[in-house]
């Protein structure tokens, strides 16, 4: 009997496999492939469908917590640091390719990476990305830590950094964890008096993205820097 099991996973995962190879994989089923790596002789699919329900999306699995997936039944401690080296890695990834190209060469890459620091946090984070004068990213700073519906901004400080830096432009981002909602008033009300401090430096405010769930707003792709 425990062969018949052993011959079925074998089999399933073989199919996950080429799945993945040919680009039919659903996202649970992604997060069920990359399971079966670090628990090899159970079935884990039930294990991801509860994670991503649980948690809300691949995403969100990725970036909570390791005490939060520890928390989950039918994680280990070796299961959750290897979701979060996976989550590292991809950060990792992202960051080279901003500091190495200029974060217009492909938006995605700065989008994706925003969403990998922020998604899955419980309150409000704002970051500032400084750039330089070919838009590489010099610096991701953590600028505030909020509330569930609220961070501050301080302009004249992360003018001050930038100088501090001879950044030319700057990146704001920040989450909503309360809400999918896009910018809030006071969001727009603080993107402007930022903008305008940075402007009488002539530094650039390039944009500013929102994280809420999983998805990426842009101040910039919106038409609301102008």
């Amino acid at each position: 009997m425990p062969d018949e099991k052993e011959n079925f996973y074998s089999g399933h995962r073989d199919r996950l496999r080429e799945k993945f190879l040919s680009g039919h994989l659903a996202d649970y089923e992604k997060l069920e492939l990359l399971l079966t790596y670090v628990i090899p002789r159970r079935d884990v699919r039930p294990l991801a469908r509860g994670l991503v329900n649980k948690f809300g999306g691949v995403y969100q699995v990725l970036s909570a917590s390791i005490d939060d997936l520890v928390s989950f039944k039918g994680i280990g401690r070796n299961t959750a640091v290897f979701i979060k080296l996976v989550h590292q890695m991809m950060q990792i990834g992202y960051k080279k390719q901003l500091n190495e190209n200029p974060v217009f060469h492909n938006e995605s890459i700065l989008h994706n990476y925003c969403r990998s620091i922020l998604c899955g946090k419980l309150v409000e984070e704002m970051h500032v990305l400084y750039l330089d004068s070919e838009l590489k990213l010099m610096a991701d700073d953590l600028h505030t830590i909020g509330t569930i519906n609220a961070s501050d901004v301080y302009p004249r400080e992360i003018a001050r950094r930038a100088l501090q830096l001879n950044a030319r432009s700057v990146v704001m981002v920040h989450n909503h964890p309360a809400s999918g909602n896009s910018f809030s008033s006071d969001d727009k009300d603080a993107t402007i008096k930022t903008m305008r401090v940075l402007e009488t430096l002539g530094i650039e405010l390039y944009d500013h993205i929102l994280v809420t769930n999983d998805m990426v707003f842009s101040m910039r792709g919106m038409h609301m820097l102008n």
